[in-house]
């Protein structure tokens, strides 16, 4: 992609008739000697010599030799003689310019653009540019023209491209079939992965790839493959397709009804297709999901689904899988060292405000297990409804904001005023902490008030990658 066919029509005048190059000699064709000779057949023109030849029209009495320009120095890195070898050269005396015409220097500011003219040539143009304003902004802009030639920003394409692009059509033209508003974060996230996956090989299907979480507030990983890991997603999917009525391929393996058992039954299953066809059974799943939600006109975003120990609406659970897509896209892109984006501040807004709406039941489901313990001063929950104990959870960056998440029961309604502590968190890094993948000690940028209560709000958050 950074080859010079992107810039032939914009240097034409650059790269054609100033450097004096050209391409491999074709059929018919002959080459003099000599530097700077005239290139072509006996008896025509060359690129920059008179018809004829060299001899011809020479001498001032006849008519005036057209301007000849030798091909440019060869470099030194590109030559048989070291850089040591040129100690004994000693310092050159100085050239002085040639007296060029305009036309001359003009076609020769492609070639200074580049900085393939000899030093007379590039002296005599520059005294040029001085003097010719004209030829000066056409220099200005052979410079800026070169400048893209070595692009240091990098080629691949911005992850806002397609949600921009989307957005400018949709504008111009409705869908006659819209996408629901909180399914396009699974829309766009099942998209990114599926270009991630296109060009994927046979050894890339099986790199090995660690999926990490934490349970009982220990972290916990397992091994698997790039193939794997499409598998995982196809399971857990398929309790979402199962709840509209669709197919769920890897429903032959049951037997668990959570995420993790739906996943170790269909890794085991005998059936497991082989990973070339992996990618084309989860492609069709994501799409049928997306066709489905569409053509009920977004009217299904609160019909319920089941994830074995608990259950969530249908809104939640497609922001559920677009963020499961997008961390273990970026397990696998680690896996492969490709890099991968996070996605579109709007859908990660999302869903950072799900985890927190989540964090409440989360921390209940915690006391229950021992894994933490109310308040001292609490001696019971919070009715339904009413004001208790808050942690405020700010989080940073264009997807941020803040919320208060209530302690002391599900139920409960976050409350300023009984406020207990704060944690601050980069949105990025609040979704890698609820994806398992950073440790909760290491989670907070920022941290205020009761110890107790932000250590049980960090592990629950981390508990979230068990979802």
């Amino acid at each position: 992609m950074n080859g010079p066919h992107r810039f032939e029509g914009a240097h034409e005048n650059a790269q054609g008739a100033a450097d004096g190059r050209r391409d491999p000699e074709e059929p018919g064709e002959h080459r003099e000697g000599g530097t700077g000779g005239s290139r072509g057949p006996a008896g025509s023109a060359g690129r920059f010599g008179p018809p004829g030849g060299a001899a011809a029209g020479a001498g001032r009495s006849g008519a005036a030799p057209g301007p000849r320009i030798p091909t440019p120095r060869t470099s030194v890195e590109d030559s048989a003689l070291s850089l040591a070898g040129l100690a004994g050269l000693g310092d050159l005396a100085p050239v002085p310019p040639p007296d060029l015409p305009h036309d001359v220097l003009k076609a020769l500011l492609g070639a200074w653009a580049l900085a393939a003219c000899s030093a007379a040539e590039t002296a005599a143009v520059e005294e040029h540019l001085g003097e010719c304003g004209a030829c000066a902004d056409e220099a200005r802009r052979l410079r800026e023209a070169v400048g893209l030639l070595h692009q240091p920003e990098s080629l691949d394409l911005d992850p806002g491209l397609r949600t921009r692009v989307l957005e400018s059509c949709l504008r111009r033209r409705p869908p006659r079939i819209p996408v629901p508003d909180w399914a396009a974060p699974y829309d766009a996230e099942t998209a990114r992965l599926d270009a991630l996956l296109q060009d994927f090989k046979g050894a890339e299907w099986q790199a090995p790839v660690e999926l990490r979480w934490f349970e009982n507030d220990v972290p916990a990983a397992r091994r698997t493959t790039v193939a794997g890991v499409i598998a995982h997603l196809l399971a857990v999917d398929g309790m979402v397709a199962a709840a509209l009525g669709l197919a769920d391929p890897p429903a032959r393996a049951d037997g668990a009804a959570g995420p993790a058992g739906r996943t170790e039954a269909y890794w085991r299953s005998a059936h497991l297709p082989p990973a070339h066809a992996v990618r084309g059974a989860w492609r069709e799943q994501s799409h049928a999901l997306v066709r489905t939600v569409s053509f009920t006109g977004g009217r299904t975003g609160g019909l319920p689904v089941s994830y074995g120990e608990f259950t969530l609406p249908l809104h939640d659970a497609m922001l559920d899988r677009a963020f499961e897509c997008w961390v273990h896209a970026e397990d696998i892109a680690k896996a492969v060292d490709y890099p991968y984006a996070a996605p579109t501040p709007r859908h990660l807004h999302r869903m950072i405000d799900l985890a927190a709406r989540v964090l409440p039941t989360v921390l209940a489901e915690r006391r229950r297990a021992g894994l933490s313990e109310p308040a001292r001063h609490t001696p019971h929950l919070v009715p339904a409804g009413a004001p208790g104990r808050s942690l405020r959870l700010e989080i940073e960056g264009d997807a941020g904001g803040e919320w208060l998440i209530p302690l002391d029961s599900p139920a409960a309604r976050g409350s300023a005023d009984l406020e207990v502590a704060r944690v601050v968190l980069d949105g990025v890094e609040f979704c890698k902490l609820a994806a398992g993948h950073v440790s909760p000690e290491d989670a907070a940028a920022g941290q205020a008030g009761d110890r107790r209560a932000i250590r049980d709000v960090l592990y629950a958050a981390a508990s979230l990658s068990r979802m």
